[in-house]
């Protein structure tokens, strides 16, 4: 388990600080930040409001759920579970890391910030799954996985802990997706 921790440090020191430079310093505090994306948000729910009309609420309350479940399954089931240290909070490490933003009381593993932006990107790719919308899926992939990344580069999250939030994202993203169709299905069937 030992060596399987150092892997750990050593690609988060790599993501850390061997990839800082001016450019990333100032935008990803600001790229990782979940008020940045109010925007995206609002346009998300434009999506659903004009791909199922009137039957919108039921995918929107679904999201909305699927986002609860995700923060809160990582922030309060697992992370007080675990009681794992931040990067930024281990006392034997802690003076390695190149802080970018505060640093927070809070625990490390999972990410919620991974798990909560995993959750919206597979549950809108599983609803939006249509050739139509192909082209969406990289995309919301590549979002939640900068976004991922950049809570190791700021120095507040091991890879381990972005790569569990991610899994755990994709996961109730996923079953919620899927929840959300049966859903939309059934009740509009009729």
């Amino acid at each position: 388990m030992n060596w399987l921790l150092e892997i750990d440090r050593e690609i988060f020191l790599w993501i850390n600080r061997s990839l800082g430079n001016g450019f990333l310093d100032a935008v990803m505090p600001w790229w990782r930040d979940k008020l940045t994306w109010i925007p995206l948000y609002a346009l998300f729910l434009f999506l659903l409001f004009r791909s199922f009309g009137r039957r919108a609420r039921v995918p929107i309350v679904m999201l909305l759920l699927t986002v609860g479940l995700a923060d809160f399954t990582s922030s309060s089931l697992i992370k007080p579970a675990v009681a794992r240290l931040r990067p930024c909070q281990h006392p034997e490490f802690k003076k390695e890391v190149t802080l970018r933003i505060p640093c927070g009381p809070g625990k490390s593993f999972p990410s919620a910030h991974a798990s909560n932006h995993f959750a919206i990107a597979v549950f809108l790719i599983g609803l939006f799954r249509s050739k139509k919308w192909r082209f969406f899926a990289p995309l919301l992939l590549f979002w939640a996985g900068s976004i991922a990344l950049g809570q190791i580069y700021v120095g507040v999250h091991y890879p381990s802990d972005v790569l569990a939030g991610a899994l755990l994202g994709t996961l109730i993203g996923s079953l919620m997706a899927r929840l959300s169709l049966f859903l939309l299905h059934r009740k509009f069937a009729a």
